[in-house]
């Protein structure tokens, strides 16, 4: 299972991830992206590769 970490602090909200998520696993709320559904999660890295704050990382769950 994939982990998505997202640094709150460096996340200016572009909403870029949000985008390019095939999933829908991202939404934008508050200007920060948040995790809408962490087990659609496909591991493509699509939103951590276009992310120009640096601000998601995706790793492996402790659990799976």
């Amino acid at each position: 299972m994939r982990r998505i970490n997202i640094n709150t602090h460096w996340c200016k909200g572009c909403g870029i991830c949000v985008t390019l998520c095939p999933k829908g696993v991202l939404k934008l709320e508050q200007e920060t992206v948040q995790v809408e559904d962490q087990e659609a999660c496909i591991g493509c890295r699509q939103c951590e590769y276009h992310c120009p704050d640096f601000a998601i990382t995706i790793g492996e769950d402790d659990n799976g």
